[in-house]
């Protein structure tokens, strides 16, 4: 794995766990805009999600091991995105980061929107995508309704 070794380089050093769509996603977006991302999954295969202009790194592993997140440097990281399928590997591997490499900007993906106060009393910002999809369905509706009362 390539190391990375000036200042400038970690600045914007961002470590993806999770390959999925959103991840790979969101690594190829913070590559193309000049981020060093690194990206972790268990499965080697879904790395081919990434595009073919990635820039960034991989690591092949479980971000809940601490050596792989040693491995991915994550003392020198300035924030730790958890976006696997599954919302307690999100959640173990956003404590690692916050708790033990005290990595201020922890962001987690969980589905189920009730374990969100678990996430904030350590610290960890979160996205659902179940109540992101709910907001913006009633902005979509507030929007007919407004043009509705507009026509009349």
């Amino acid at each position: 794995m390539k190391r990375l070794t000036s200042k400038q380089e970690y600045e914007n050093y961002i470590i993806i766990i999770g390959c999925g769509r959103l991840g790979a996603n969101l690594a190829n977006t913070l590559s193309d805009g000049g981020g060093n991302v690194l990206i972790i999954d268990k499965n080697k295969d879904s790395f081919r999600k990434l595009s073919p202009s990635f820039g960034g790194l991989s690591i092949i592993g479980d971000a809940t091991d601490i050596d792989v997140m040693q491995e991915a440097q994550i003392g020198n990281a300035s924030a730790v995105i958890a976006v696997t399928n599954n919302d307690n590997a999100n959640i173990m591997v956003a404590q690692i980061a916050r708790e033990i490499f005290h990595i201020k900007r922890v962001i987690a993906r969980l589905y189920d929107p009730e374990r969100e106060y678990v996430y904030h009393e350590f610290g960890i910002e979160t996205i659902c995508p179940a109540v992101l999809s709910a907001k913006e369905v009633d902005k979509i509706l507030s929007q007919d309704d407004a043009i509705k009362g507009e026509e009349q």
